[in-house]
């Protein structure tokens, strides 16, 4: 197997850095060092001339946030058109999966926290983190056949649609049409001078690129839609080699400081000081249906996936490995960490315990899916050895 000399271009390592970057952030929001953080975070810096003023945390997770998306939005592209979902009878068995990995997490959310007070968070456990599954896959996964990756890595693409779909529909607010309508020129524009660097290669074209990217999350940050959804944008229609090159040249940097950056601002939360009763039903439910909801859905759906699947599909999958699958779906972390921040953007106290309640589930979801995954690794070994 071929080894990437950059550690931040591998699976473990990023994993690894994210959930260390959680526990800082975690562990400095409840010590004396609090109020000086907050502070930093809460200092708005605006740009002049436009309608642009965030503060520092909202400058990590609407700014630096949308290029993660950028690359994320680019796998998408290559995945359908070029990868593991290039066909409907590749995606039929991981669409039908990854469904499942959806509607179960948010009935058993539902059934735990569907009042008034706590309801809009149903989106929050729907999410699958690509890079800590990969990563714990690649760390307890020696002997597991290719077709579990594969198909992990097509669950993972989908949910991230769908998270996509939640942050562009349910999340926009008071939006402008005028500065929305101008953000798609900027996204036609900004497809056109990708091709034109593709056939070019001018350095001129690159840097008319960059500013045209910045001026699109710009004018769609001001629209009421959430601004990473600019970097889905622009990821999706970029002309394929500049593309390549582009999540190549970003990928060091979103794996070892936009994503810890992130990971840190949003898991920078006190821990109540209250009994476990008197925690917000929000807690309870994304701490239930990350690890369990995931688990379930994406194993029973897997399987009547599995069972209905059309000629020329990939093979099927026991459904022993399809429960390792389910257990790393309930990684939820950074996309459910965005998706808690908007649910709860009104309610402080909600927001904080939901992020708790994304930070523990996650927890349980990376080591049950551990054990399960070195688990099956290991009978996978001892059958190869046999057979030798």
């Amino acid at each position: 197997m071929r080894i990437s000399a950059n550690p931040l271009r591998g699976q473990q390592f990023p994993a690894v850095l994210l959930l260390l970057a959680a526990g800082l952030g975690l562990l400095l929001a409840n010590l004396m060092t609090h109020d000086a953080i907050e502070g930093v975070l809460e200092l708005h810096l605006a740009v002049p001339g436009t309608a642009l003023d965030l503060s520092v945390g909202h400058w990590i997770s609407d700014g630096l946030l949308a290029v993660f998306f950028l690359v994320v939005a680019i796998e998408l592209r290559h995945e359908l058109t070029h990868g593991e979902l290039d066909s409907p009878r590749k995606a039929v068995q991981p669409a039908i999966a990854a469904a499942g990995g959806v509607l179960v997490p948010i009935a058993v959310y539902l059934l735990l926290a569907g009042d008034f007070t706590t309801v809009a968070g149903w989106p929050v456990p729907t999410a699958t983190d690509i890079a800590f599954a990969l990563g714990v896959l690649a760390m307890f996964g020696r002997g597991l056949p290719p077709t579990v990756r594969v198909f992990l890595l097509a669950l993972a693409i989908l949910d991230d649609i769908i998270g996509i779909v939640f942050i562009a529909v349910l999340f926009a607010h008071d939006v402008q049409w005028l500065l929305l309508a101008l953000a798609v020129v900027c996204v036609i524009a900004f497809w056109a001078l990708s091709r034109l660097l593709h056939a070019t290669g001018h350095t001129l074209v690159a840097v008319a690129m960059a500013v045209v990217g910045v001026v699109t999350w710009g004018l769609v940050a001001a629209s009421g839609i959430h601004a990473t959804i600019a970097g889905v944008l622009l990821g999706l229609v970029m002309a394929p080699v500049p593309a390549g090159r582009v999540r190549h040249a970003l990928e060091p940097a979103v794996n070892g400081v936009i994503l810890p950056l992130f990971a840190f601002v949003a898991a920078f939360v006190v821990i109540p000081a209250v009994s476990p009763t008197e925690l917000s039903p929000a807690f309870w439910g994304i701490l239930v249906a990350l690890p369990v909801g995931k688990i379930i859905g994406i194993s029973l759906f897997g399987w009547v996936a599995m069972r209905i699947r059309p000629k020329g599909a990939p093979p099927a999958l026991p459904f022993a490995d399809l429960v390792a699958a389910g257990a790393l779906g309930g990684i939820g972390f950074t996309v459910s960490l965005l998706l808690a921040n908007l649910a709860f953007a009104g309610d402080a106290g909600i927001r904080d315990q939901a992020i708790l309640g994304v930070l523990l589930g996650s927890l349980v979801a990376l080591v049950l899916s551990g054990v399960i995954v070195s688990l099956r690794a290991g009978w996978y070994r001892r059958v190869a050895a046999a057979a030798e």
